[in-house]
This record gives structure tokens, C-alpha cells and sequence, in this order.
């Protein structure tokens, strides 16, 4: 079987942020978030790298990461559109809205026919992560069966001091198998150093090292299989809606309630870090940097 590939979710449209983060430099030499992952997946062993992206800066996105990764590993670039939906499908004519996560991997289902990883483009994974992924995604046994994996990030490890987050909480039986992920808004720190979030009954509180997602997945090819039909009766039931999203969390929920796949939960304690709001852009640079300064990274990522 091929080497597996990186599917990179890059079809954001930055609203918080105020623009386009995916392409926003933050290394010394103008490297993106996006080029630091590559860096370490390529080392991992991955051996393709899929963007999905949005039509309308895809000329300007090819450009800039054709100009990076020419020749280092195969590239492939698909686009994220409402229309991108089966033949016999309808949706709400005034719908702006993309149609969400799982709808953004499953159209990369024309370029990828290996194990594969998901990521989002605006956020740093750390290297140990895309060891934990690749060496999850070569097992011969988890090849043959439906395993797939999430990579479960300590929760205080992943907030902003700039405001709150939305976090999905993983919840595992004793066997480290996902049997849930909730996703659970305006996660904050409190003044004393506690995690808290809203509720209807005022706030409740999460301990520090709760696993949470980061959309940092392992999947095999028969993922496709089983989200083909998924997003079919998505559309049927939600199509007419201007703002209803196809969740990877949903996907993975339904895919352990029908007994198709067991998802491992991995715990990670690597470093992450990502850009929500532009006040965050200040700290990531300073997070790269010191990095660099470790040895983890050259200062020219791509010389």
C-alpha cells in the first residue's frame, strides 16, 4: 500500500482572524503554519500531501506551495464548494455556507487511496504527533480492520489568552477506544487558573489535562465508504438549511454506534499551538523561534 498522505483543511475563510491565516507568514523566512507541518510529516514518512482548499484562491494558494514543495512530495490540490455534492442532491439556493468538516475530507475521496491523516492548516501539531500518526497508519493491523485514531491534546495546552475556544472533549472507555466527543463552546481560563465554560445553570469546569480534539485524525481508505452515504442523507435531511454542517465528530459518532470502525484515542502531550484571533499571530511567531533556537527546525525551512 502507498505511504500515507496528509490531507491539510484549508478551505477556511479566517472570519475571526481577518483573513486568510493558512497563508500568513510566521517563520523567520515567511514560512506558514502549514509549511512547519509539512516539514514534520515528510520526516514522519508521509509521502503525499492533499490541500483542500476554496476556488477562489486556489491560483495564489498552488503558486505559493508548488514554489515550496516542488519536487519534496507529491501534491495534490481539491477544492471545497457547495456544489460539490452527489448527482441526485439538492440544497437551499441562498446558502453561502460550506458544508463543514467531514464534507471537506470526503471530497479529497478523488485523490487519496491510502491510510491517511487529517489536520487543520492553521494550527501546529508538534513532531511527535506525526510519528504517533504514521506509525498508527503503517500497522499491518489496523490496515486490515476498520482502527482509525484521533490524537487527544491536553485541554490547557490549547487555549488562547485572547479569548475562548471551542474544544471537542474526548471521552474513551478502558480500552482507550473514543466513545464520544462533545463539543463543548467558550472555554476559558478563570482568573485563579481554573478552565470553565458556560452552561445553562452558569458554569461548569474541566480538568486541565482533559484530551481534547484538535481535528488531528487517522483514517484508512474505507472511510469513504461509510461518509459517501452519510453525507447523502445529511443533504436530505439538512441540505435546505443555510447554516448546517457535516461534522467529522457526527462521522466518527455514527461510525461507532453502527459498529464500522474503532477509533483509538492517542494522547499527545506535544506542543500545539494556532492562530484563532490576529492577537494570537505575536505568540505563535515567538513559539516558532524558540524552536528554531532548540534545533528542531532550520531557520529556511525549504533551503
Amino acid at each position: 500500500m502507498d505511504k500515507p498522505a496528509l490531507v491539510i483543511l484549508a478551505a477556511g475563510m479566517g472570519s475571526r482572524y481577518g483573513g486568510l491565516k493558512q497563508m500568513d507568514a510566521f517563520g523567520p523566512c515567511g514560512e506558514t503554519i502549514i509549511d512547519y507541518s509539512i516539514y514534520d510529516a515528510l520526516n514522519a514518512g508521509f509521502g503525499k500531501i492533499v490541500f483542500i482548499i476554496r476556488d477562489h484562491f486556489r491560483l495564489e494558494f498552488e503558486r505559493v506551495f508548488r514554489a515550496k514543495l516542488e519536487g519534496k512530495v507529491e501534491l495534490c490540490f481539491v477544492t471545497q464548494e457547495l456544489d460539490k455534492i452527489p448527482a441526485d442532491s439538492s440544497y437551499n439556493p441562498d446558502r453561502e455556507k460550506p458544508w463543514g468538516t467531514a464534507h471537506a475530507v470526503q471530497v479529497a475521496q478523488e485523490v487519496v487511496n491510502s491510510p491517511f491523516a487529517i489536520i487543520n492548516a492553521d494550527d501546529y501539531y508538534g513532531q511527535s504527533a506525526y510519528k504517533s500518526l504514521y506509525s498508527f497508519l503503517t500497522n499491518p493491523e489496523n490496515q486490515k480492520e476498520n482502527n482509525y485514531c484521533i490524537i487527544g491534546y491536553y485541554l490547557q495546552n490549547t487555549l488562547s489568552e485572547h479569548g475562548t475556544v471551542n474544544r471537542g472533549v474526548c471521552m474513551a472507555d478502558e480500552e482507550g477506544n473514543l466513545t464520544d466527543i462533545v463539543e463543548t463552546l467558550k472555554i476559558g481560563w478563570e482568573a485563579d487558573g481554573q478552565i470553565s465554560y458556560p452552561t445553562d445553570e452558569g458554569k461548569s469546569y474541566l480538568e486541565k489535562n482533559t484530551p481534547v480534539s484538535m481535528n488531528m485524525f487517522g483514517f484508512m481508505p474505507t472511510y469513504f465508504d461509510f461518509t459517501e452515504d452519510k453525507f447523502k442523507k445529511f443533504l436530505a435531511e439538512s441540505g435546505q438549511e443555510l447554516k448546517s454542517e457535516f461534522y467529522i465528530p457526527q462521522v466518527l459518532d455514527d461510525m461507532q454506534k453502527e459498529k464500522f470502525a474503532k477509533v483509538k484515542l492517542i494522547p499527545s502531550d506535544s506542543d500545539w499551538f494556532g492562530v484563532t484571533y490576529q492577537e494570537d499571530k505575536p505568540f505563535v511567531i515567538e513559539k516558532l523561534n524558540t524552536l528554531i533556537k532548540e534545533g528542531r527546525y532550520p531557520v529556511d525551512l525549504w533551503a
